[in-house]
C-alpha cells in the first residue's frame, strides 16, 4: 500500500479562520496560560524570526544523516530512519543500544521530556511561574520524585545500567546543542526573558514518569468524589441508578472461567467467595472537602492525564482462525490528545543477539524511559489495555491541630517541608501533612487547608499504590527479552502500576491474557467505591496485596481468541475484590461480534481485517436509543420531523462524513442535559461515556422514573416521552446553528473535530504562536464508547477529548506483514515534516507497514545516520 500524506492544518488563513482567540486561551489549564509579559516577548521573537527569516524555526531539526559522535559508545551504532522519520537502531551490546535510544529521544522530543520531567517532579512553576503552582503543589505533596528516588534502590542491576546509558545518550546530545538547537519552544522561552539551560538527564527522571502514566490510568478517584457529590442531591437508590453495576449477563468478562485455588488463579478449577463491605453517611464537612480536592484535581495538566474515562481495545486471535495460520493481535490504547503525541515508534536490535546484547525488539516507546513499551520482539508479542482495579482510596481525616484521629486517639501527622522554586516571584514554602494512610492532598487547596487545620475539620488523604516504590521499570526491559509464556509472566509479575491487561501472542501459535498490578486487599469496612472515614481501622488497607499467582489468567482459551476493552475482567465469584467500576464493555462486545461474525461465517481472520475493526464506528447506545425517538407523538412537521428524519435510515455508525451521526449525537447531548441537569450539580454533569449509555438504556424502560422528571417545574411532572421530544426539539435548533438548516449538509466530523495542541505554549492564546505549533481541525468519527474510541464530553461540547493514542496489528507468521501508526508522528519539533506526518493517514483509518527484519528495514530505510565512540 503506497500511503499519501497531506497538510494537517491547510493556509494559515483557513487556520486562523478555525480559531477562537478567546476560546482558546479560556480553555486551556491555568498553568498554561502564559502571563502578559511572555505574550508579548514571544510576539517579538516571532517578528523577529518573520525578518531572519526560518532559521531558529528549523534549527533543532535533527542530523539524521552521517556520522556523529557519540561519548560512551562501545562500537559504531546504525540509527536507519523511513519515510516517516522512524528509527530503527542497530548495535552490538545492550549498552551502546540505550544509549543511542537515549540520543534520538533527546533529538527528536527533548522538549517534551523536559516538561513532563518538571512536571514529575513538581518543577512546573520554574519555567511557567506562578500558574503552575497548583500542579507542582499537588505533585510535591503526593512525592512522585520521591518515590522515583527510592526505587533506584529496588530494580535490578540491568534495568539501573541501562537507564544510566539512556541517560548518557540524551546527556551526550545536550552536551552537543545548546538549548536554541533543541527545541523552538526553548527560543520563544527565552525571548519572554527565560533564562534556562536544560539539566543533565538521570534516572530518576526516567522512573518518575511512570508515576505520570499510573496517574493517567489509577482508577476511579474521580468516581469516589462524583458519588458522594451525587449523594447530595440523590436517594441511595438515586445513586446506584447513577451508577449502576456491571452487567455481566451482557457483558462477557476477559476471563471466562477459572478460580483461585490456594491463592493460585487456575483457569479450568472453580471456587465461590463475596465480599460485602457495609456503607457508611459522610458529614457534610467531609463531603465539602472532598468537593473542593476536586477543583484541585482538575487544576492538574492534561500532558499527565486526568485519569477520567480512559480505554483502550486490545484483542488476540489464535492461529486456528487467521488467514496466516499463526496468531494476530491487535492493540490502540485511548489517551489524552496532546502535541506531540505520548508514543514514539522504534525499533531496537542487536546484529547478533548475545550474552551481552539481548534486544530485539520494535514498538511504541515513551520518550525519558528506555525499551519498548508496548510491541513485539523476535519471538512474542503483547498490548496493553487499561484494567482499571481500584489501587487508590480517599480517606477523610479529622484533623486537629498537628494530629489527625485514629482509633478514638489523636495521633500525630508526619509534616515535612519542600520550597518551589517560582519564575518571576518568591519561592514558595510548602508544608505537606501525612497520615498514615498518605498525604493530605486536600492542603493543595488553601480553602481546603483551613478548613483541615481548624479544630474538628476534616481534611482528604489519599493511598494509592504508586506511591510506593516498586519494580515497574525491570517489568519493560523484561518484555523486551521474554521469548515464552513464562518469561512474559515473570516480566509481568515486576510490573506493579499502572495496572494493565496485558495481552499475549508468540511464534509458536499460543495466546494469553495476564492481570498484573499492585491491587490492595481491603479490610471488611471499605470496598473503595466511596471515600472512607480515616479514623475508623476497618476501613484501612491490610497491607498486603492480591498475589500475583492469585490474578486472573489465560493460556489458549477453547475459544480461540481473547478480547480486553475495559470491561470485567472475571466474573462476580472471584474472591479478591479489582473495582467495582469497570468500563460497562459496549466496546468489548462489539469485538467479540465482529470476531464472532467472521468465526461463524468460516473465514480465517487476515491482518486487514483486524486493523478495520480497529476503525469500527457503531454507536452501541443508537441501536437503543432511537427506536424511542422514532416513536416519540408530539413533534411538530416539517423544520423538526426533517431532523428526526435523518436517523430513520441511519445505520449507527459515526462516520465523520455522517449527518445523521450528527444529529443523534446532538440529541444525546441535549438528552442528557435535559434529563439530569436538575438531578446532578454541574460539575458532575453527564459527559455520555459507557456509564450513561447504561443508564439511560435502564431508564428507557421506565417510563415514569423520578429522574425523567424536571424537578424545576414544580407543578408539572416530566415523562420519558417529554424529555425525549425536547431533545429531538433542542437538537434540531442547536445543529441548524452550528452548521445549516438543510441536513444534507450537516456531518459528524464538522463537529467532532481533533485539535492537536502543543503540551505548554499551544495554549498561549497568542494566534502566531498557536498557528506556529498547534495543528487543528481534523474532522473525524467515532466517539465514545464506540471502537474507534474518539472520546468527546457532552458537558462540554462535541471536540475530541481522547482517542486511540496509536493503533497496531502484529503478525506473528511474519512480522514483517505488521501494521502500525501513530496519531501524531515521531518528532517534537514542529518544523519537522514527521510532526504529524501520521495523521492524516490515522485519520482515514489507515496504517503503515511496520518492517522488522534488517532486510526490510534496509529496504524502507530514506536516512542513515551512524553514531560513533568518541575518537
Amino acid at each position: 500500500m503506497t500511503d499519501q500524506t497531506v497538510s494537517a492544518h491547510g493556509s494559515p488563513d483557513e487556520a486562523a479562520a478555525r480559531r477562537s482567540w478567546w476560546r482558546t486561551f479560556r480553555a486551556w489549564p491555568r498553568w498554561a496560560r502564559i502571563p502578559a509579559y511572555v505574550a508579548t516577548g514571544l510576539v517579538l521573537v516571532l517578528l523577529a524570526a518573520a525578518v531572519g527569516g526560518l532559521v531558529l524555526y528549523r534549527k533543532p531539526l535533527p542530523q539524521t544523516s552521517g556520522t556523529v559522535e557519540l561519548p560512551g559508545l562501545g562500537a559504531e551504532v546504525e540509527v536507519l530512519r523511513d519515510e516517516h522519520g522512524i528509527p530503527q537502531v542497530y548495535a552490538d551490546s545492550d549498552a551502546d543500544l540505550m544509549r543511542a535510544q537515549g540520543y534520538v529521544h533527546a533529538q527528536e522530543r527533548f522538549y517534551e521530556m523536559d516538561v513532563r520531567r518538571h512536571v514529575t517532579a513538581g518543577r512546573l512553576a520554574e519555567l511557567f511561574g506562578t500558574d503552575g503552582l497548583v500542579t507542582d503543589k499537588m505533585i510535591r505533596t503526593m512525592g512522585w520524585r520521591r518515590v522515583a528516588e527510592q526505587e533506584l534502590g529496588l530494580i535490578s542491576a540491568e534495568t539501573r545500567s541501562a537507564l544510566d546509558s539512556y541517560a548518557a545518550g540524551v546527556n551526550a546530545y545536550l552536551a552537543q546543542h545548546s538549548a536554541s538547537d533543541i527545541a523552538v519552544e526553548y527560543t520563544l522561552l527565552r525571548a519572554s526573558g527565560l533564562d534556562y539551560t536544560p539539566e543533565p538527564w538521570t534516572a530518576v527522571d526516567s522512573l518518575a514518569w511512570l508515576k505520570a502514566m499510573a496517574w493517567d490510568l489509577r482508577g476511579n478517584m474521580g468516581e469516589e468524589i462524583d458519588r458522594v457529590v451525587t449523594s447530595l442531591d440523590q436517594s441511595p437508590e438515586g445513586v446506584a441508578t447513577l451508577f449502576p453495576p456491571y452487567d455481566f449477563d451482557r457483558a462477557t468478562p476477559i476471563v471466562t472461567r477459572g478460580a483461585v485455588v490456594d491463592g493460585v488463579f487456575e483457569q479450568d478449577a472453580t471456587r465461590n467467595a463475596t465480599r460485602n463491605p457495609r456503607r457508611v453517611a459522610l458529614a457534610p464537612e467531609a463531603v465539602a472537602a472532598l468537593d473542593g480536592l476536586r477543583d484541585s484535581l482538575e487544576e492538574m495538566p492534561a500532558l499527565i492525564g486526568r485519569g477520567d474515562a480512559l480505554g483502550s481495545n486490545s484483542w488476540v486471535v489464535a492461529g486456528e482462525h487467521t488467514a496466516t495460520g499463526q496468531p494476530l493481535l491487535a492493540n490502540d490504547p485511548h489517551l489524552g490528545v496532546s502535541l506531540p503525541g505520548i508514543w514514539m515508534q522504534m525499533g531496537l536490535h542487536c546484529r547478533v543477539v548475545a550474552a551481552d546484547c539481548t534486544l530485539d525488539v520494535a514498538g511504541f516507546t515513551f520518550s525519558g524511559v528506555p525499551g519498548v513499551v508496548i510491541g513485539h520482539n523476535a519471538d512474542i508479542a503483547w498490548g496493553f489495555t487499561n484494567l482499571g482495579p481500584d489501587v487508590s482510596d480517599l480517606f477523610l481525616e479529622k484533623v486537629q491541630g498537628s494530629t489527625w484521629t485514629y482509633d478514638g486517639h489523636q495521633e500525630p501527622l508526619r509534616v515535612r517541608e519542600e520550597t518551589i522554586v517560582v519564575r518571576d516571584a518568591d519561592d514558595f514554602t510548602l508544608r505537606v501533612r501525612e497520615t498514615a494512610h498518605g498525604p493530605l492532598i486536600s492542603d493543595v487547596s488553601g480553602e481546603i487547608s483551613s478548613v483541615g487545620a481548624n479544630s474538628g475539620g476534616y481534611a482528604v488523604s489519599l493511598a494509592w499504590t504508586a506511591l510506593q516504590p516498586s519494580t515497574t521499570a525491570d517489568a519493560i526491559l523484561l518484555l523486551n527479552r521474554a521469548a515464552d509464556w513464562d518469561e512474559f509472566r515473570a516480566a509481568a509479575s515486576r510490573f506493579a502500576v499502572p495496572s494493565q491487561n496485558l495481552v499475549y501472542a508468540d511464534r509458536e501459535g499460543h495466546i494469553g491474557y495476564q492481570a498484573p498490578g499492585l491491587v490492595p486487599i481491603r479490610q471488611s469496612g471499605n470496598d473503595g467505591s466511596m471515600p472512607a472515614e480515616g479514623w475508623l481501622p476497618e476501613n484501612d488497607w491490610t497491607g498486603e496485596f492480591v498475589p500475583f499467582d492469585g490474578l486472573p489468567s489465560v493460556l489458549d482459551p477453547e475459544e480461540g481468541f481473547i478480547v480486553t476493552a475495559n470491561q470485567a475482567v472475571i466474573g462476580p465469584e472471584y474472591p479478591y475484590a479489582l473495582t467495582s467500576d469497570w468500563d460497562h464493555g459496549y466496546r468489548s462486545e462489539r469485538i467479540r461480534d465482529l470476531l464472532e461474525a467472521e468465526l461463524a461465517d468460516g473465514g480465517d481472520i487476515t491482518v486487514d481485517e483486524m486493523a478495520a475493526m480497529q476503525t469500527d464506528e457503531l454507536n452501541p447506545i443508537a441501536a437503543t436509543l432511537v427506536p424511542y425517538l422514532l416513536e416519540v407523538d408530539g413533534l411538530p412537521r416539517g423544520y423538526y420531523r426533517e431532523g428526526l428524519a435523518e436517523l430513520a435510515d441511519w445505520d449507527l455508525r459515526e462516520g465523520a462524513e455522517s449527518g445523521a451521526a450528527a444529529y443523534f449525537n446532538v440529541v444525546w447531548s441535549n438528552l442528557l442535559r435535559l434529563a439530569f441537569a436538575d438531578d446532578l450539580r454541574a460539575r458532575i454533569a453527564p459527559t455520555g461515556g459507557d456509564r450513561w449509555f447504561k443508564v439511560v438504556a435502564d431508564l428507557l424502560d421506565d417510563p415514569a422514573a423520578d429522574l425523567w422528571d424536571d424537578r424545576r417545574t414544580e407543578d408539572v411532572r416530566e415523562v420519558r416521552d417529554d424529555v425525549l421530544r425536547e431533545a429531538l426539539m433542542a437538537a434540531r435548533d442547536e445543529i441548524t446553528k452550528r452548521q445549516s438548516v438543510r441536513p444534507q449538509e450537516w456531518s459528524w466530523g464538522h463537529l467532532h473535530r481533533l485539535d492537536l495542541r502543543n503540551q505548554t505554549l499551544g495554549g498561549s492564546g497568542i494566534g502566531a504562536v498557536e498557528w506556529l505549533l498547534n495543528r487543528d481541525g481534523f474532522e473525524v468519527g467515532g466517539g465514545s464508547g464506540v471502537v474507534n474510541a474518539t472520546g468527546w464530553d457532552a458537558s462540554q461540547g462535541y471536540g475530541v477529548t481522547s482517542a486511540p493514542s496509536m493503533r497496531m496489528v502484529v503478525s506473528l507468521a511474519d512480522f514483517d506483514d505488521s501494521r502500525w501508526i501513530n496519531l501524531t508522528g515521531v518528532s517534537g519539533h514542529p518544523a519537522s515534516g514527521h510532526y504529524v506526518d501520521q495523521t492524516e493517514l490515522y485519520v482515514a483509518g489507515r496504517t503503515l507497514p511496520w518492517v522488522f527484519g534488517r532486510k526490510g528495514v534496509e529496504d524502507a530505510a530514506e536516512d542513515t545516520l551512524v553514531l560513533s565512540p568518541q575518537r
